[in-house]
């Protein structure tokens, strides 16, 4: 991205979790690794398939004499007591803050008390929407998620802008006919995406709306080294309601 700052209108921000709001990449990775070391499956092909999916749809893919909802809730239950390294990504805390509370929504292949305590771990509000893994029939790449959130927002999906770093979770926000801004938290390219960032320090809300406003600061995002982890500088939100152009 190049120019002046770019503005995304929209009338709901749905949110991936993991690797998007929350920087679990660490927990995530080391629980699958035990999961791994004692089933003895590969680590290597389990990381290929299992980021943005949820975890019995990867045994599913991976090992499927042990895709049994017991192996996945226990695998969960792991992650849930295992959350060392859990933090906010860059500018999350500030964003979700900042929108209204009916305006936004996490999409997560997580299940619901996982989410929840994860969040929590974060430093993050637990949002009014939150549609897990536990509340759809098919996860990512299927768009279900992401048209729950919306349907639960009482918005229509073409009007959602969904922030996604994993390639199932930019099919599933593409599909369900939201524009898409990619985090280059865990994939260094994410095609589909309107926009990629880092992380969310290049972004400010500058319309509550509705419609909603926000500038992505296109100059600061293409220079900037990927950070995952919050820091607790709000700075960047500073001066809502600021006069923005649409970048044509």
């Amino acid at each position: 991205m190049s120019g002046a700052p770019a503005v995304v209108t929209c009338d709901a921000v749905l949110f991936d979790m993991d690797g998007t709001l929350v920087d679990s990449t660490a927990v995530v990775e080391r629980q699958w690794a035990g999961w791994a070391a004692r089933r003895g499956v590969s680590l290597a092909a389990i990381l290929t398939v299992s980021h943005g999916r949820p975890t019995l749809e990867t045994l599913s893919l991976i090992a499927p004499q042990w895709a049994t909802v017991e192996e996945a809730a226990a695998l969960e239950a792991s992650e849930r007591d295992d959350d060392a390294g859990v933090a906010a990504v860059r500018g999350a805390t500030a964003l979700t803050a900042a929108l209204p509370p009916m305006r936004w929504a996490v999409v997560t292949s997580a299940g619901r008390t996982l989410a929840r305590a994860r969040l929590t771990r974060a430093g993050l509000t637990v949002p009014a929407v939150l549609v897990t893994s536990n509340d759809v029939s098919r996860g990512k790449p299927d768009p279900a998620g992401y048209l729950e959130a919306a349907r639960q927002l009482g918005v229509r999906p073409e009007r959602c802008v969904v922030f996604e770093d994993a390639p199932v979770g930019v099919t599933a926000g593409l599909a369900a006919g939201a524009t898409v801004i990619g985090m280059t938290t865990t994939f260094a390219s994410l095609d589909g995406c309107a926009h990629r960032l880092a992380d969310f320090s290049t972004m400010r809300l500058i319309d509550s709306g509705p419609p909603l406003r926000i500038e992505i600061d296109a100059r600061q995002a293409e220079d900037r080294t990927p950070h995952l982890r919050e820091t607790r500088s709000h700075d960047a939100w500073a001066g809502r309601g600021v006069v923005s152009l649409e970048r044509e």
